[in-house]
């Protein structure tokens, strides 16, 4: 089974097409192509990167475990649980315009 995921152009998000051919963050809201729906599956990637507002447009092998949908490789699993390392406020510029190092 696979699912279509690329970045939205303006702002980066990662996104995955739904069954409904709308592009949202949340990988559980994913159309899963079966294995049978090769000729979908392309001709979503073709409409796709026709608007060129998705880049990075990939296929990604996924599973359902549960009814959940479950990435197969860690990096896309990564890119859709956000990141890894804590997230910290980020350093402001000092009064003169630098930040320490």
């Amino acid at each position: 089974m696979k699912i279509l995921t690329g970045n939205e152009l303006l702002s980066g998000a990662t996104v995955y097409l739904d069954p409904q051919g709308n592009w949202v963050e949340d990988i559980q809201a994913a159309r899963v192509f079966a294995k049978d729906e090769t000729e979908a599956l392309e001709a979503a990637m073709a409409a796709t990167k026709a608007t060129g507002r998705i880049i990075s447009l990939e296929s990604e092998d996924v599973e359902t475990i549960n009814g959940a949908i479950y990435a197969n490789r860690i990096r896309e699993r990564i890119r859709s649980e956000g990141p890894t390392a804590p997230r910290f406020d980020r350093q402001h510029l000092g009064e003169d315009e630098h930040v320490s190092i």
